[in-house]
């Protein structure tokens, strides 16, 4: 039952799905059990991206064309926004307003904590949300089968890419304590990171079956590096992971799958 409320919360923490009343007092809270859920962040990819694919079907479905598709993508990735609030997508934005220019790293730690967006984030998000939606609608082409395994896979398989930078690098994000990720500051543990690992097994096994062992392997390789290039960074520039940083991660590692899937060498 333990797995259970682990899940709930790590729900909780990444969506706006609400988990309240006499299930929130059953499931609880505390900094350990928050540590704890993190082995089931990509079991909430399955369920975002579970409702990504639904949207699209749907839109799709009265949306003929090139067009169609581009809207029906527009319309899945608006939906996932809204079902994470944005969780994400703000990590994003913080971490290339803070790292997009010159500032040492104490200044882009600062920067990376104002609420205010500046211009390498909102160039970042404008950018990442064009590829989703474009790339999305190029899969288009592939049937709706293809985007579907697409959108559930990325979603799942970019959540367990961030939890190897909390494996591999020290947290160097607010030191008062305040931050959300800040109960993730230890190192995530093997058993927990293998639980991630077997939530993401089906997602890579359902990728490969629909779209081809070599776009498969190409998508798990490109989320890799895309997760290894952060990770340096990261490194080289901070000294370390931040909660914006693993929401940044989660979204280039997206979007490094997408492109995986769409590319024809």
């Amino acid at each position: 039952m333990n797995g259970l409320r682990h899940f709930l919360l790590a729900l909780q923490f990444f969506t706006r799905i609400p988990v309240t009343g006499g299930l929130a007092g059953w499931v609880g809270f505390s900094p350990a059990m928050l540590r704890a859920s993190a082995a089931h962040f990509p079991g909430v990819g399955w369920l975002v991206g579970a409702v990504g694919a639904g949207v699209f079907a749907v839109a799709q479905s009265g949306l003929p064309g090139w067009g169609g598709a581009c809207v029906a993508a527009l319309l899945s990735t608006v939906a996932t926004v809204l079902m994470t609030g944005a969780f994400h997508e703000d990590g994003l934005a913080d971490v290339a307003d803070g790292l997009g220019g010159s500032a040492d790293r104490v200044r882009a730690l600062e920067i990376m904590k104002d609420s205010r967006i500046g211009a390498f984030g909102a160039i970042a998000l404008v950018l990442a949300l064009a590829l989703k939606v474009l790339l999305l609608a190029t899969l288009a082409a592939q049937g709706m089968l293809a985007v579907a395994l697409a959108l559930v896979s990325a979603h799942v398989l970019s959540r367990l890419a961030p939890l190897f930078l909390i494996r591999w690098l020290p947290y160097v994000g607010d030191a008062s304590g305040t931050s959300k990720a800040k109960p993730l500051a230890d190192a995530i543990g093997t058993g927990a990171l293998l639980v991630a690992v077997a939530w993401s097994i089906p997602a890579i096994l359902l990728l490969m079956g629909v779209h081809g062992l070599g776009h498969g392997v190409a998508a798990l390789g490109l989320c890799a590096l895309a997760a290894v290039w952060m990770a340096r960074l990261f490194r080289r520039r901070l000294h370390g992971f931040t909660g914006d940083g693993l929401g940044a991660t989660q979204q280039v590692c997206e979007i490094a799958i997408y492109l995986a899937l769409v590319w024809q060498p």
